[in-house]
């Protein structure tokens, strides 16, 4: 599975982006697919999951009202709705895909996306 990461950019805060995750080589239905991210000198944070099937959704308690986690299964990608952005919320953010259900760890995930860069401005 190659996963391809898009979307980030620079926003305001109080603004919002969505984020992509577009994969090749293998269907994602399958799969359970993460979002995580990591602040300069920070260890990586999870923020959000959907499981395979059922489209369980996971995220963390102070990401749940902001973030929204979906995919597109006709076209093999999953996405990640940002509202209400902080400057807290810079990082590069990474998409994963594995096999265990909407995982909160980063070790759960096989393969991962090379990243995309927010940069949430005050």
């Amino acid at each position: 599975v190659q996963l391809q990461a898009s979307g980030g950019g620079l926003v305001q805060a109080g603004g919002s982006l969505r984020l992509s995750c577009a994969a090749s080589g293998r269907t994602l239905s399958t799969y359970s697919m993460g979002w995580f991210r990591q602040a300069p000198g920070k260890e990586r944070e999870f923020v959000a999951a959907i499981a395979g099937s059922p489209d369980f959704t996971r995220y963390p308690d102070s990401m749940k009202d902001r973030f929204t986690v979906s995919r597109n299964k006709a076209e093999n990608t999953v996405y990640l709705q940002m509202n209400s952005l902080k400057p807290e919320d810079t990082a590069v953010y990474y998409c994963a895909a594995g096999l265990n259900f909407a995982a909160v760890v980063s070790r759960a995930y096989s393969y991962w996306g090379q990243g995309t860069l927010v940069t949430v401005s005050s």
